[in-house]
């Protein structure tokens, strides 16, 4: 049975790889546009394109997609957010399907893939981690994304969660820039992405439906940088517990 299952799985990974690849030639030529376009409306723009891309992407593939807690971005100009990282599938979902134009933070390795990683660049503020003056020009950008109106999207947990735990431990970029820019948080937590497109094994899909769930904004006022990394992280591994593995 088990081996049925892996079977299975494999193929259904090489159905959504392909049907990945073949659709975003599709859409490769509507992001064309993004080469003339000035920010923020490139940033608005890209936003619907991937938004279109990801849906029949999704539908293809077998999966559904639902949003909770769109009303938290009512009442508040721009934002930090913050969300959870499990999945290689968490990063082309999040963007399109936040209630706003975004744009994320993005490792420079990305830049290489074969067209994708244009694509991906127009909505990304690049950084080389290894590099302490591109983490400074990274900080900087980000700051002028939230200054051009965008919200700004980090993965604190910097990579995939390939532990047990909810959460990774949170690195300090996304609240130093609350702090500075005096922006507020926005937590955002998605789930079931660890069971259909898991880390390990390789090449491994099972379709189902994935969920986000956008949590209370946290403010940074009264807040250190650490203290408010904490109330954040405490906010988000709660809800994940909870909520992980619910329909």
């Amino acid at each position: 049975m088990k081996l049925v299952k892996n079977i299975i799985a494999r193929t259904l990974a090489i159905w959504a790889l392909l049907v990945f690849a073949s659709t975003m030639m599709i859409f490769l030529w509507f992001y064309l546009l993004c080469f003339i376009i000035p920010d923020p409306y490139k940033t608005r723009y890209h936003r619907r394109i991937s938004q279109l891309w990801m849906g029949l992407f999704l539908f293809l593939s077998g999966c559904t997609f639902s949003v909770k807690g769109k009303e938290v971005f009512k009442g508040i100009e721009n934002a930090v957010v913050v969300c959870n990282h499990n999945s290689l599938i968490d990063i082309p979902i999040s963007t399109p399907f936040l209630p706003r134009a975004n744009k994320t933070i993005a490792k420079k390795s990305f830049v290489y893939v074969p067209l994708f990683g244009w694509i991906y660049k127009f909505a990304t503020v690049i950084v080389d981690r290894k590099d302490h003056n591109s983490r400074k020009e990274s900080f900087d950008k980000m700051v002028k994304v939230l200054d051009n109106g965008l919200d700004m999207l980090i993965y604190p947990e910097g990579t995939r969660n390939k532990t047990s735990e909810p959460l990774k431990s949170f690195y300090d970029g996304a609240f130093k820039l609350s702090l500075e820019s005096q922006k507020p948080i926005i937590p955002v937590v998605i789930l079931n992405t660890k069971k259909i497109l898991p880390a390990k094994p390789i090449l491994y899909f099972t379709p189902g439906k994935i969920n986000m769930h956008i949590l209370p904004a946290i403010y940074p006022q009264g807040h250190t940088k650490d203290s408010l990394k904490q109330a954040v992280y405490d906010v988000m591994a709660k809800y994940y517990l909870e909520n992980n593995g619910k329909k």
